[in-house]
């Protein structure tokens, strides 16, 4: 699908009317894309555009500053391993090293049955919790290899 499904065209329209300026609306549309598709297509870009009055060039502009957005399909579970400092004196580059050899692919790519998406990211707020990791965006703290490979066992 690439434009927004009707119903989402009516939560978003629903959405917008809460701010005082439709661009406002824009990060939690994008949320409402990329909840249908998996991530943001250039034609659901240039119906949020239509949306908010603005110009598709402005939603990429939103899109390319956040990394929780994606603009290309990512797995069923995106798992993101924080190794910024604080995860990164407590294991955090371990922990990644484990997750890729686990689930056999490098940060910044998918599993070949397009289970699994794993990203290297920067800080995610958690640093007393180090190191933690996200399963799309819900997190998991003081996470040790052991606890990895029971967590994809889970998924």
């Amino acid at each position: 699908m690439a434009r927004l499904a009707e119903a989402h065209v009516a939560l978003a329209r629903e959405v917008i009317g809460r701010f005082p300026r439709p661009k406002s609306a824009l990060i939690t549309l994008l949320h409402i894309a990329q909840e249908q598709d998996g991530y943001i297509t250039d034609d659901a870009m240039a119906h949020l555009a239509e949306l908010l009055d603005i110009t598709p060039a402005e939603v990429l502009g939103t899109c390319s500053f956040y990394e929780m957005v994606k603009l290309e399909p990512v797995g069923r579970y995106c798992v993101n391993v924080c190794t910024n400092i604080s995860c990164q004196l407590s294991g955090g580059w371990e922990l990644l090293e484990h997750a890729e050899k686990s689930l056999g692919i490098k940060a910044g790519s998918t599993t070949d049955d397009g289970l699994f998406t794993l990203e290297d990211v920067e800080c995610i707020a958690a640093c007393t919790e180090a190191p933690c990791l996200q399963v799309n965006y819900r997190y998991r703290y003081k996470v040790t290899a052991a606890d990895f490979d029971r967590l994809v066992a889970d998924l």
